[in-house]
Order: structure tokens, then C-alpha cells, then sequence
């Protein structure tokens, strides 16, 4: 049962939504690509180069995270995070966010207050500029997160994940298998007698496992390196969401190509780091003899072999990460 609410730290159940919506607006920033903000039926973002990048995502309580593990600004740093980094797979710059909440009444209003200033400070350090221009409130027994991010061009063509060439280099920017790392710790360890998650105890978790569960609670990927990307070259990019084999294996069949990794290039832990989502890191191609800072060598794009996807040139079987799956499969 909920315990009672507190004077200062009411449940949402009795507050009014406009009461709620006061406190969410009272913590935003105002975008620098902001022409009208929250308060009217919706807003309006300037589109310097005329074209309008858009992308959504959900964050929904129960398979994409818990309470018990993650803070209200946890999870409104990730729920930014993972949409930025979709529009910077594009070669985007991000703008805006619209959030939809779909809150439960027992929830503290300072759990939503913080989820406000998980996104804003997420925006702050991820993509300046961007910034929460409206969006909606509703009740709901099951904690959702959902947002529209978008992004503008800057006059350039978006980069897509169809573009990858033969004889193209392959590289990524960020981290490979952190966050499925994180994720694995936090089955492993904090859960219950009864597979109930339980709270984080910062005692119980080494150096090394620290940042890893970070990574997945919040994570922060390299949102700036997408428009460097474009603006040198790259042929194909997408964000790494789902783990390096699934999301390659997509690029190379948008593209009609075999992506060929180096299992050298991925780290102490290869099989994570193909195996493992959420990481949101940037995968990209360019041609030979370009690479922007930030990035890094993993494989060579090939011509279309019987295979998609190659690792030290043998068939990658592992599929990546999948909500509808059980976590063992990508926490080894």
C-alpha cells in the first residue's frame, strides 16, 4: 500500500492537473530553437534549414525499467537521452521534446518534478539548445514515459542507415556493452527472494560496476558527434539501441552490404558488446580514409555475401537485444 501522502510531497491523486503541470513547467528551460513554448495547444520550434527531423519513444514501467532502480531523474535523462540520440543517428541537430506522461495517483509529485529536471539537465548536457516545449499529462496504473524529439539539418541531407557502400570503413562513437553490463548487475544483484527488484545499494557494486549500471540507468551518448558525422561524409548511421549485431544487421540489409567486425576492435567483452542494447551509441559508415574524431575503426563494409553480418569473418548468430526476451540472453 502507498503510504500516506506528505504535506510537502503529495501524491498526484490529489493535486489538480494544473497544479501538476505548474510544477513540471516551473523546472523547463527555454530552448534557443523554441518560438512559442508550453501554454498554448501547441507549440512552435523554428526549422532553420526547413526540414523537420521527428522520432518517438516510449519508456513504459515493468520492460524498459523500475522504480525500484531508477530515480524520477533517471529516468527523465533517459527517456531524452535515447530520443536525442536517435535524432543524431540522422546527422540531426535535436530542437525540441515533447513529453507525454501517463502517471499513476499514488506517485510523490517531486518523483515527477525530478523526472523534470532529468530532462532538462539531460539537454543541457547532451544537446544545448534543445529543450521540453509541451506536451501531455494523463493517469494511468502503469508508469509510461513517451517522447517526440526533433531535429533540424542544418541544410544537410539526413544520413540513413541505407547508405553503407563497399570498401566504406565501419566505426562507432560511444561505448559497446556498458549498459547491458549495467543491466546484468542489477538482475544479478538486486532482486529479491521473489525476483521483486529491490533498491540499489552503491555498497554492493565495485568501480567498474558502478559506471556500467550509470550507463544503463543514464545513459549519455555522444548526441554532438552526429552532425560532425554528416558534415564529413558519412555514408550510413544509426543509433545503437539494440545491440551492435541486430542494429548492424539492419544496416547492412537497408543497405544491401556485409557489415565484416573485427572482435579485436569491441572490447574485453565482445559478446556484450554485440549482444547488448542500450548503449545508444553511433554506428556509422564513411568512406575510406575518413574518420571524424570521436570515432572508431571496427570493421569494412563488403559486397552482399551470403551473410549480413560478419565478425573476424564467421557468422554472427546472436540476435540483440529484445523487450520480448529474457535479459540472460544478451547479459553474458
Amino acid at each position: 500500500m502507498p503510504s500516506p501522502p506528505e504535506a510537502d510531497d503529495p501524491a498526484l491523486g490529489d493535486l489538480s492537473e494544473g497544479s501538476i503541470l505548474r510544477a513540471i513547467l516551473a523546472r523547463t528551460a527555454q530552448g534557443s530553437y523554441t518560438l512559442l513554448g508550453p501554454g498554448d495547444d501547441a507549440a512552435v520550434i523554428a526549422a532553420p534549414s526547413g526540414t523537420v527531423v521527428a522520432t518517438t519513444d516510449s519508456l513504459v514501467h515493468g520492460p524498459d525499467f523500475r522504480l525500484a532502480w531508477s530515480s524520477g531523474y533517471d529516468l527523465g535523462w533517459k527517456a531524452a537521452a535515447v530520443n536525442l540520440s536517435d535524432i543524431a543517428a540522422m546527422g540531426a541537430r535535436p530542437t525540441a521534446l515533447l513529453v507525454a506522461l501517463a502517471v499513476p495517483r499514488d506517485l510523490r509529485l517531486s518523483f515527477v518534478e525530478r523526472l523534470a529536471d532529468g530532462f532538462r539537465e539531460a539537454c543541457a548536457a547532451l544537446a544545448p539548445g534543445c529543450a521540453v516545449v509541451g506536451g501531455d499529462l494523463t493517469v494511468s496504473d502503469v508508469l509510461t514515459v513517451a517522447v517526440t524529439a526533433l531535429g533540424d539539418l542544418d541544410g544537410r541531407a539526413a544520413v540513413t542507415r541505407s547508405g553503407a557502400r563497399p570498401g566504406d570503413i565501419v566505426a562507432v562513437a560511444g561505448e559497446l556493452g556498458h549498459a547491458a553490463h549495467g543491466l546484468a548487475v542489477l538482475f544479478s544483484r538486486f532482486r529479491d527472494d521473489d525476483d521483486i527488484p529491490v533498491a540499489i545499494d552503491p555498497a554492493q557494486l565495485a568501480a567498474g560496476e558502478s559506471a556500467a549500471v550509470s550507463a544503463q540507468l543514464r545513459p549519455s551518448p555522444p548526441i554532438g558527434l552526429g552532425p560532425v558525422a554528416a558534415t564529413v561524409g558519412a555514408t550510413a548511421m544509426m543509433d545503437i539501441s539494440d545491440g551492435l549485431a541486430l542494429d548492424a544487421r539492419r544496416m547492412a540489409a537497408a543497405s544491401g552490404v556485409t557489415i565484416a567486425l573485427d572482435s579485436r576492435s569491441l572490447g574485453e567483452n565482445p559478446h556484450r558488446a554485440l549482444a547488448g542494447g542500450e548503449d545508444h551509441g553511433l554506428l556509422a559508415t564513411f568512406p575510406e580514409g575518413v574518420l571524424p574524431p570521436g570515432f572508431r575503426i571496427i570493421g569494412e563494409v563488403r559486397e552482399r555475401s551470403e551473410e549480413e553480418l560478419l565478425c573476424d569473418d564467421a557468422p554472427v548468430d546472436i540476435s540483440g537485444w529484445d523487450p520480448y526476451r529474457d535479459w540472460d540472453s544478451v547479459s553474458g
